[in-house]
């Protein structure tokens, strides 16, 4: 697929961005992308997308670049911010996966990290979109009545709790099924816990809750995690969401439970 070609269907996938836009979200991914990929495997895109080449040529070893310090860079060579470099990234690749082979789709693939998965599903058509940021928080404000700000302060203590309650392998799951904005409060929590899971009890799990976020009772801290666990229900798959609530203890359950 020739170069012009490809960036009309950044445009489209993206929502009609305009020309000029889809070419700058094109070039922006397409460099960030040569920087994470073999020089073998960046020349066969180029080969595959013609007139791609000033952007996807490299000679240098992939570098190790997660999916957050990805948006980053595209977001900084775009002008963007992080939120739009994604929503361009996704167009991008979404275009990548009608530009390019099958066979070629899986070598690419094959050479991106398990948290590239929003990029991924994209490129091969599986729709797998993520909520965004702010609708997660809005999701959570409604269910505790509280402002946008105190609904962020509540899911990123939640979630920051979590992640230190979970092993490492599970919270680099949630960051690949979570959208940006919450990456921050998983990353911190995994910080604290790198290597095992933190051990807790449920009441101990809620005691480090409130104190994040400031709640004034075990109770008020319970009424919001459990708004949490029931967004992030609604935000994964049915397996996805078992996936996580499988590693904690079975006094949990009324975090997510229906009654």
């Amino acid at each position: 697929m020739e170069y012009e070609r490809f960036v009309a269907i950044v445009d489209h996938e993206g929502g009609d961005l305009g020309r000029e836009t889809a070419e700058r979200a094109a070039q922006a991914t397409l460099q960030t992308l040569a920087e994470r990929l073999s020089p073998g495997e960046a020349r066969d895109l180029v080969a595959e997308i013609p007139g791609s080449g000033p952007w996807l040529f490299t000679n240098s070893d992939p570098q190790p670049i997660d999916f957050d310090e990805f948006l980053h860079r595209v977001a900084q060579r775009e002008g963007a911010d992080e939120k739009t470099a994604e929503e361009h990234a996704r167009a991008v690749f979404a275009a990548i996966g009608q530009a390019v082979s099958p066979d070629e789709l899986d070598d690419l693939v094959a050479e991106l990290p398990e948290d590239y998965e929003p990029l991924i599903a994209e490129a091969e058509r599986r729709f797998d979109h993520i909520i965004s940021g702010d609708e997660f928080y809005r999701r959570v404000g409604e269910r505790t009545d509280l402002p946008l700000d105190g609904a962020r302060r509540v899911a990123d203590a939640v979630l920051e709790t979590v992640a230190e309650r979970l092993g490492p392998g599970e919270v680099d799951d949630l960051i690949s099924r979570l959208p940006l904005p919450l990456h921050a409060a998983l990353k911190r929590g995994k910080q604290r816990a790198p290597d095992t899971p933190r051990r807790m009890s449920r009441d101990q799990f809620l005691e480090r809750v409130a104190e994040r976020e400031g709640a004034s009772s075990a109770l008020e801290a319970f009424d919001h995690a459990r708004a949490v666990f029931i967004t992030l229900r609604e935000s994964m798959t049915i397996d996805e969401f078992s996936d996580v609530t499988a590693q904690l203890p079975p006094d949990y359950a009324p975090l997510w439970l229906t009654p």
